[in-house]
């Protein structure tokens, strides 16, 4: 038995600046303008609805609220809470006591027919007013808790707050409920009915006038997608069992006699009210709350079932999908200080970035890209209290990106830069459709182009180029290298320097120079005392980079330990001014200044062991 739900507070509502909280404000004006269907009249009470009211609200399994328009404006459940109450009943009661007593099998009339099942006189299913009024027969009274206490504390579990009847609703629809009274009869006449009938309408008018929002049935929806358990205060609110059972016929028989082509054009169990309201569900994904009191020829939200063929069509939520397994959409996540790019830094910028790493991030995303798995990869980039200044979504372990995804990282990446910060894509070549999207969405806005990689590690570096950007400008740009800078030499005084600069040769290269080829003897180490270079390798799928080196820094050091092959190519990125030491003369300084040549080895250790350290670190933080 559900205790009383008890009272917490609302989930946090993203603002309209979120992506998705954008996409839901474009839904909404791309479809307030249709004027077509009428407020509900039949019960005088609903006739006072305002058809302009509009509101949209999303609630993600893990308790995260997206909403656009008029989703706290009070409206009444209506039939709405006809799913929620059959799965009441199946638990107090069990599938076979509830399927003898009520069928599951659709109609295809109105929700209100005076008909019942051929044969057995019982309801066709839970869906229809006779199916519900058997249902309503079947609550009983537990645990101190009238059955009418009952129906509301089960309404308020799904909506993880204590709602209330809506009294003027409530004596309207006893005032009006003829028709309901006709149905309550038939039912009692045919033996379907055990309870008396007056007692089960008046309790089904009751629960209809439970008051709610768009937002509640947001929540409501959640917790069937989340398999029973509210999002927002993690309570079990029925089993795994009965949820599968209210899905199951909510998808055959939620929205009244538009059910088929509800089925076939949105794909998602839903159930939607008279008073304007549509819940619908995505299981172990969301919930879906629409307000909007205009109705069809069926019955249903005209701006309801239009949002929801959009939001169906975007999100890619349709039930009869491709049967692709889906995985998370974050591969893994990090800062540049925790893995940093190939362009190796100095100390102080060593320094600079582990203090500031926490100004990026970097996601590599997998899988497909629907616009939930984006939302769910891309939350928090611009909707938490201190999100990266610069962050990096890579593609390159991504096996599709579905339509409606560009929108969504157009939206980042504009209310990141109004904010002062910058999105960038890494992996982008298989992409090209989508990234033209969102670049042109950009440009058209006035915002500039989109910052796109090919490979992740010049994302990195260039999320560290940013963070090193941001020191005092009133610095002084340091000069070239002087041989004291080098790591090799720390520690040496100035006369082992000395002895040392005598040995060295200085050579120059242009830009695009191979100065080392992979293969060849490793003869001589190279101190480079000013511009950059890149070490690559030639591997399966083209050329990579192992790392880029500037001012301050050596390579081809390990020739002063043997004469290995060179692993790797050497390129010049820009103009290169390098000082030599070649590997024979090395081996004289053993001879000439044993002392010397050994604080020299000393050093390259420390180098090559702080190297591995680094590279077991970033390994250790993929692997998880």
């Amino acid at each position: 038995m559900l205790a009383p739900v008890r009272l917490i507070e609302a989930a946090p509502v993203l603002e309209p600046t979120a992506p998705v909280a954008r996409y839901l404000e474009r839904l909404r004006s791309r479809h307030a303008s249709l004027v077509d269907g009428s407020v509900a009249s039949y019960i005088p009470e609903l006739a006072k609805a305002d058809p302009g009211w509009f509101g949209i609200g999303l609630m993600t399994v893990d308790g995260t609220s997206y909403e656009a328009g008029d989703t706290r404006q009070p409206f009444t459940i209506q039939s709405i809470s006809k799913p929620l109450i059959y799965g009441l009943v199946l638990e107090d009661l069990g599938e076979a006591v509830v399927r003898g007593r009520i069928g599951v099998e659709p109609t295809g009339d109105a929700f209100n027919s005076i008909t019942l099942a051929p044969g057995s006189g019982a309801a066709p299913n839970p869906m229809v007013n006779s199916g519900a009024i058997t249902v309503a027969s079947l609550v009983g009274s537990s645990g101190g808790r009238s059955a009418l206490e009952r129906v509301i504390d089960h309404i308020s579990a799904h909506a993880g707050r204590q709602l209330e009847i809506d009294q003027a609703v409530l004596e309207s629809e006893r005032a009006t409920g003829h028709r309901n009274r006709a149905i309550g009869h038939l039912l009692r006449a045919a033996g379907a009915l055990g309870a008396d009938p007056d007692e089960a309408l008046d309790r089904y008018f009751a629960q209809c006038s439970v008051g709610v929002d768009a937002h509640d049935l947001s929540v409501m929806a959640a917790t069937l997608a989340n398999d029973g358990v509210n999002p927002l205060d993690g309570r079990r609110v029925i089993a795994s069992t009965t949820v599968r059972a209210v899905l199951s016929v909510m998808t055959s028989c939620g929205m009244y006699d538009s059910a088929g082509d509800w089925l076939y054009s949105v794909g998602l169990p839903a159930k939607s009210g008279v008073s304007g309201g549509i819940m619908a569900v995505v299981p172990g994904q969301l919930g879906i709350g629409i307000f909007s009191p205009p109705l069809d020829a069926h019955g249903n939200s005209v701006r309801g079932v239009a949002v929801c063929r959009d939001l169906a069509r975007d999100l890619d939520l349709h039930l009869v999908g491709r049967g692709r397994p889906r995985v998370g959409p974050i591969r893994t996540r990090h800062r540049v200080s925790e893995i940093a790019s190939k362009r190796l830094r100095t100390d102080p910028e060593r320094a600079t970035l582990a203090l500031h790493g926490g100004l990026t991030e970097v996601r590599e995303l997998q899988g497909e890209l629907t616009f939930l798995a984006t939302e769910a990869a891309i939350r928090g980039l611009a909707d938490q209290p201190d999100p990266p200044r610069w962050a990096v979504l890579d593609l390159r372990h991504v096996e599709e990106i579905q339509p409606g995804v560009a929108s969504l990282i157009a939206d980042l990446v504009t209310t990141m830069r109004r904010d002062g910060r910058e999105l960038a894509l890494s992996g982008v070549v298989r992409f090209a459709t989508v990234i033209d999207d969102v670049d042109f969405t950009l440009r058209q806005s006035g915002l500039g182009p989109l910052v796109t990689f090919t490979d992740v590690d010049l994302a990195r570096e260039w999320c560290e180029d940013r963070v090193l950007a941001t020191g005092d400008p009133r610095e002084e740009a340091p000069g070239p290298a002087t041989l004291a800078d080098h790591e090799l030499f720390r520690g040496v005084d100035a006369r082992g320097l000395a002895a040392i600069q005598a040995r060295l040769k200085r050579v120059c290269y242009v830009p695009g120079t191979r100065i080392v080829r992979r293969g060849e003897t490793a003869d001589r180490m190279f101190l480079i005392t000013s511009g950059r270079l890149s070490v690559t390798m030639d591997i399966t799928g083209g050329i990579r980079r192992l790392s880029t080196l500037s001012d301050g820094m050596i390579f081809g050091e390990l020739s002063l330990i043997g004469r290995e092959t060179r692993s790797a190519d050497v390129h010049a990125d820009t103009m290169v001014e390098c000082q030599v030491l070649e590997a024979d003369d090395f081996d004289q300084l053993t001879v000439d200044d044993p002392v010397l040549a050994c604080a020299l080895l000393a050093n390259l250790l420390r180098v090559v062991s702080r190297t591995a350290r680094r590279m077991t670190g970033e390994v250790a933080l993929l692997a998880g």
